[in-house]
């Protein structure tokens, strides 16, 4: 099936409303082998762009540079067709320190500019200023073209403004249909200034994708996640039923929908990622998707009645799911 991409113009720049996230790429607690992140991942890469696909989102953080040297093989040669953002780990983001890993990613990433650098975390410890003070440098000396953050509220993306004096473009954060933070004025917001919401973990780490139950329930990283506990997977059944529903009715599938969803809000792309091009695939027919005023009501309904076991009585359960996986591995 074909794609017809669709994209937001932002603060003069043009993003691609299905982008796609890198994390799992040489990262191995992913558990994809090597395999995958030496050819897999450079197909689904080069297929992303084949699709219209621009925004790629990697880290230094993510398989220590790893992802950051697979995605630079991929589009080397497409340099124009990539809209590149990766993240600064924030562990002393002071002047010095962020210039040197800025160009460090620049180096893995073989490209002269990045074209949005984000701090990955809030530092609590290092004055908001001082941490902006960097960012402005690397952007007046050309190293990167936009600013932005990761996992900022609403109001510390707002002090990274002030202190910044100009536009921090994007805020990198987790939304989905069970994380709906981002609609508590941080979506408005963006959209009232000209700013972007880049929507992580949009399937909610796969659990929106439909294929998961009481009864099959992930393995690897998921398989500790609070979300795919038995009784968390029992408790999302009218969720995912929802979502089986209304991907039934326009053809399409459960990720689709989901994904639809996070990307009808105003000023918001998604960076889902890919284990496979079928994968990516999908993901990117979902910027085709156009959901009806019934369907969004219907499934704001279906999350908002799903209540998650979560905090200390998530503890107990998550324990014994990875000590049984751990032994399972073992053997």
């Amino acid at each position: 099936m074909s794609v017809m991409m669709r994209y937001l113009e932002i603060s003069g720049e043009r993003v691609s409303v299905v982008g796609l996230g890198t994390w799992q790429f040489g990262s191995r607690e992913w558990g994809y082998g090597s395999h995958y992140a030496e050819h897999d991942a450079v197909d689904i890469l080069e297929h992303a762009l084949d699709l219209g696909i621009n925004l790629i989102d990697t880290a230094e953080a993510y398989g220590f540079g790893r992802s950051e040297r697979i995605v630079a093989r991929a589009i080397s040669g497409r340099r124009k067709e990539a809209f590149v953002a990766t993240k600064l780990f924030p562990l002393l983001p002071v002047q010095a320190v962020v210039a040197r890993r800025a160009a460090g990613s620049a180096r893995r990433l073989g490209i002269s500019q990045i074209d949005l650098y984000q701090i990955h975390q809030p530092n609590p410890l290092v004055p908001i200023s001082e941490q902006m003070a960097a960012m402005r440098n690397l952007q007046r000396s050309g190293v990167i073209r936009q600013i932005g953050v990761s996992n900022y509220t609403l109001e510390r993306w707002q002090a990274a403004e002030g202190a910044l004096g100009g536009p921090v473009f994007s805020n990198q954060v987790r939304f989905n249909l069970v994380d709906r933070r981002p609609l508590q004025g941080m979506t408005e917001w963006a959209k009232a200034n000209d700013r972007l919401v880049i929507a992580y973990s949009p399937l909610a780490q796969g659990l929106l994708s439909g294929r998961y139950d009481a009864e099959h329930r992930p393995t690897a990283m998921r398989a500790v996640s609070p979300a795919f506990l038995p009784e968390n997977l029992e408790r999302a059944r009218l969720l995912l039923g929802t979502l089986r529903d209304i991907a039934s009715a326009h053809e399409a599938t459960s990720a689709q929908v989901a994904l639809a969803w996070v990307i009808s809000h105003p000023n918001v792309v998604a960076i889902p990622g890919a284990s496979t091009v079928a994968q990516l695939q999908h993901n990117a027919e979902a910027a085709d998707l156009e959901l009806t005023p019934d369907d969004l009501h219907r499934l704001m309904d279906a999350a908002d009645s799903y209540r998650p076991i979560a905090g200390v009585a998530a503890v107990r359960p998550v324990l014994k799911a990875f000590v049984s996986g751990m032994r399972s591995r073992s053997k």
